[in-house]
């Protein structure tokens, strides 16, 4: 089986102040540099078979290169807690009409429809209950403004999960 996830992967000029904001909280656990993605779709777990159906149907997958920009910082929720902090991706009509294609990719290759929204971010860290407070990195990143980030591609990752957490793979990259 093959745990996998549509995204795509900012450039090192993007990383690389990501990379900067991670500190001031407590117990935290700060992505590292090989985990920093936007996910366009989250795949799941997979065999070979559909695995190789996914990918033929993401080759067909047509849209053109753009820009995206990130400004400002958000946290996820579950259940009331706090679970993640990220970076806001601004809205992008280019954005969401590739994360479509790349949906209607997933259902032609047979996976089940997605019913989260879709929320363009980019994970900086992990946290939970016995995170210590985030509210003063909030306050600190609030304003976070990054370069404009070109996007020419997007990328099919493979996840494994360990003691030490999760770590990416990619597998394939489909050019726009």
């Amino acid at each position: 089986m093959h745990r996998l996830f549509v995204a795509l992967r900012p450039p090192a000029e993007i990383r690389d102040p990501l990379i900067d904001t991670m500190e001031g909280v407590v117990g935290a656990r700060w992505q590292g540099d090989d985990q920093l993605h936007l996910t366009l779709r989250f795949v799941g777990e997979v065999d070979a078979a559909q695995a190789n159906d996914l990918v033929s149907a993401l080759q067909a997958v047509r849209a053109a290169p753009f820009t995206l920009r990130l400004r400002g910082v958000g946290t996820f929720e579950r259940k009331g807690r706090t679970n993640a902090l990220w970076a806001k991706v601004e809205e992008s009509e280019p954005l969401t009409i590739l994360h479509r294609r790349v949906e209607r990719a997933c259902r032609a290759a047979g996976l089940a429809p997605e019913t989260r929204k879709f929320v363009p971010h980019v994970t900086i860290a992990r946290v939970n209950a016995s995170t210590g407070p985030i509210g003063g990195w909030l306050a600190q990143h609030g304003r976070l403004t990054l370069p404009d980030w070109h996007v020419p591609r997007f990328h099919l990752y493979e996840s494994r999960l360990d003691a030490g957490g999760a770590h990416y793979e990619p597998l394939l990259e489909f050019a726009l």
